[in-house]
């Protein structure tokens, strides 16, 4: 899987490319992470930003830069062409599934915009934009990160252990079941007993019954996806009875 990401920060991209999971599947190979300074398709003396025409405040990335860069990236698609990518307020909601396509896709150009955007013009040279939530940030370098985090993670054996993401939050429409470790008791709140008592059985049986509870309760939109078999809906009324 390849990521190409084109931006005015690329250093940010780099120091990424070597920490926790992300540096380890660079390291073996299973991830090209690459940085591209949206200023070297600029030209030797001309900015690859410019005020907007009508006025305004802030800059405005210019179409040209974008396009020679998006360019040069697309030499890099193999077998098959990746997208082109960015993030706006105007993107889809970035999720699993969507993580789930790109890694499928075998990764994506991503355009991380600056300042005001960018000239509205190379919006045709953009396949997909994705939204992290509504909320502004200054650039789009830490949201371009969090895609590749999230994708990284579903390569196969970058994580370990082959089942690793088998639990995780929104694999199935779930939350995660909460998870403990040493000590069994920390200032007065102990372990849940089925988590000490070895039966793998009653285990899994719990850990469900958590995750369609914490999901009832912080996620409920998530349940509209699900259909519930009729266990889970057993599952699901204990959890309730205990709260109540």
């Amino acid at each position: 899987m390849r990521f190409d990401l084109i931006s005015l920060f690329p250093h940010v991209v780099a120091d990424f490319g070597r920490l926790g999971v992300t540096g380890e599947a660079v390291r073996r190979g299973r991830l090209q992470l690459r940085a591209h300074n949206l200023r070297d398709f600029a030209g030797p003396s001309a900015r690859p930003d410019d005020t907007p025409y009508g006025g305004g405040a802030g800059m405005l990335l210019q179409a040209e830069p974008i396009a020679q860069a998006v360019e040069y990236c697309a030499q890099f698609d193999d077998p098959s062409p990746r997208p082109v990518i960015a993030l706006g307020p105007h993107g889809q909601a970035f999720d699993q599934a969507a993580a789930q396509a790109l890694v499928e896709r075998g990764g994506a150009t991503v355009v991380c915009g600056r300042y005001e955007g960018w000239d509205a013009r190379a919006d045709s040279l953009i396949d997909h934009c994705f939204s992290l939530g509504d909320f502004i940030l200054s650039g789009a370098e830490l949201p371009a990160l969090c895609i590749v985090d999230a994708c990284t993670r579903l390569l196969p054996g970058v994580l370990g252990a082959d089942d690793a993401l088998d639990s995780e939050s929104f694999v199935d429409d779930l939350l995660e079941f909460p998870q403990y470790t040493r000590p069994c008791n920390w200032r007065g709140q102990a372990v849940p007993p089925v988590l000490l008592s070895g039966n793998h059985a009653h285990i899994a049986r719990w850990r469900r019954k958590q995750a369609l509870g914490r999901t009832f309760f912080r996620r409920p939109d998530l349940l509209d996806n699900l259909s519930l078999s009729a266990d889970d809906r057993a599952l699901l009324r204990e959890f309730l009875e205990s709260e109540s």
